[in-house]
């Protein structure tokens, strides 16, 4: 086989056939048993007039172009396995049984790609056009060997009535996306980034925020309801800073981002994932959540006069990169400014933060403190008020998160009455009452049945000073 276009009206019992260049089948090639093998070390062209069926084994390391129609799918197995670019071209499907693609310089799809039995990735990517093809996988199909390195860079089809993960991505990285099928159906999916339309009137209530990093695209040629199952990975693609609870799955309906349910598992900082509801209109995919994103969650901003100095403290949960906090103090409670800067751990964990104020106060002073993430945002503090009147009085939490009920403790020298409020963190208030405490000691008081788990702002305060706290009530 030394021409560079060859006829063929080839039938292979039991043997190996090894074509030089270049082969265009225009007649009948039949690869009839699992032990047949046909080597093609160039480009295979399989012509309008033709007939290929491969129930044995057909290796093409060059181009693959296929014009025969109704192609007859075979047992066999399908082979690229060229050492520079491919391409499979022409007018009509190639189908294959089963498919092997080992090339590190990848295979591009300018035409589709059949598969009815087992996928298997060796090396390199498969890049579909964007006219589009699509690798395809019929119902019964499966796949196999995919990672980062691995992968369909471009439009998978399904077809069938099983659950199946896509394993799409976007050349650097492998990002799938999974659909549980309730019904025989045919999906077309595609991964992309960055997300689109992602202004505020973009978005629909409760949702308040979307992942700008990624999306995908699903779009249902036939069939049924299904549910869609996401996960995230920060350290391939960057996952907003989020409270795992408020993580939902969002779809486009063509003028804003909707709500698609979930519950999401995992840690936002490195990994997790999400299954939708049940959805039954398809389009664009991603996450969203229906809080805004902080820098840290601010469990507790503490001060106290000690004769000669003012001793701050602050404990948070650190959720994404915290670039620094800012401890602030005002003389009049309008005008802030800045005393020290303390830069963050970024554990991830419940950090402690201490520092001092040396500057005298003159009966009264107002610390708050200002954390500033990567990305520019930032968080404020409640307010803590100082006076010098009563200069040891301390007011502490003797328990964070709390249940059914809240606990104080205030110093030796603490003695007043004082007004406590309970808000949500709208500010909206849910519990007050008095609280009058003599010559320090511990003071109890219940929450009632309306405050269910979540965060909330507690403030103890009179005419001469003010405790502020975020409680967590689990």
């Amino acid at each position: 086989m030394q021409n560079r276009f060859l006829t063929i009206c080839l039938f292979l019992f039991c043997k190996t056939a090894f074509a030089q260049t270049a082969v265009n089948n225009s007649g009948i090639l039949y690869i009839k048993t699992s032990s047949d093998i046909l080597y093609i070390t160039g480009n295979f062209t399989n012509s309008s007039s033709s007939s290929l069926t491969n129930n044995g084994n057909l290796y093409v390391k060059g181009n693959l172009n296929n014009d025969q129609a109704s192609m007859t799918v075979g047992t066999g197995t399908l082979f690229m396995n060229g050492s520079s670019s491919q391409t499979v071209s022409g007018s009509q499907k190639f189908n294959t049984y089963n498919l092997q693609t080992d090339n590190s310089s990848d295979i591009t799809l300018n035409n589709d790609l059949s598969v009815s039995g087992a996928h298997t990735f060796t090396a390199g990517k498969i890049i579909t056009s964007a006219t589009p093809n699509y690798l395809i996988y019929e119902a019964g199909s499966s796949y196999a060997g995919d990672d980062d390195t691995k992968h369909v860079n471009g439009w998978v089809k399904k077809i069938g009535n099983t659950n199946f993960t896509f394993p799409v991505g976007d050349n650097t990285y492998e990002r799938n996306i999974a659909l549980n099928i309730f019904a025989s159906s045919e999906f077309n999916v595609k991964y992309s980034t960055p997300t689109p339309n992602t202004n505020l009137s973009d978005l629909q209530a409760p949702v308040v925020s979307i992942d700008p990093n990624e999306y995908w695209i699903i779009n249902q040629i036939s069939g049924g309801s299904a549910s869609v199952a996401m996960n995230w990975d920060d350290s391939k693609v960057a996952f907003p800073n989020w409270n795992l609870s408020d993580i939902r799955v969002v779809s486009y309906n063509g003028s804003q981002w909707t709500d698609a349910g979930g519950s999401a598992t995992g840690n936002t900082a490195t990994q997790g994932n999400i299954t939708s509801n049940s959805v039954s209109s398809f389009s664009r995919f991603t996450f969203g959540s229906v809080t805004v994103p902080l820098p840290l969650m601010l469990i507790n901003f503490s001060a106290k006069y000690m004769c000669s100095y003012t001793s701050l403290s602050c404990i948070n949960v650190e959720k994404q990169n915290v670039k620094h906090f800012i401890v602030e103090r005002s003389d009049d409670g309008n005008r802030f400014y800045p005393i020290t800067q303390l830069p963050a751990r970024n554990s991830g964990n419940s950090e402690n933060y201490s520092t001092s104020d040396n500057t005298p106060i003159n009966h009264i002073a107002y610390y708050r403190l200002r954390s500033v993430d990567i990305d520019v945002r930032e968080q404020l503090s409640r307010v803590v008020v100082i006076t010098v009147l009563n200069k040891n009085n301390s007011l502490d939490l003797a328990g964070n998160p709390v249940h059914n009920k809240i606990a104080l403790l205030a110093s030796v020298d603490l003695n007043g009455s004082f007004n406590y409020t309970i808000s949500n963190m709208s500010g909206q208030i849910l519990q007050q009452d008095n609280l009058v405490i003599q010559h320090g000691g511990r003071y109890e008081f219940s929450l009632g049945e309306h405050i269910l788990p979540g965060i909330y702002s507690l403030t103890v305060s009179n005419r001469q000073q003010s405790f502020h706290y975020i409680i967590v009530v689990k």
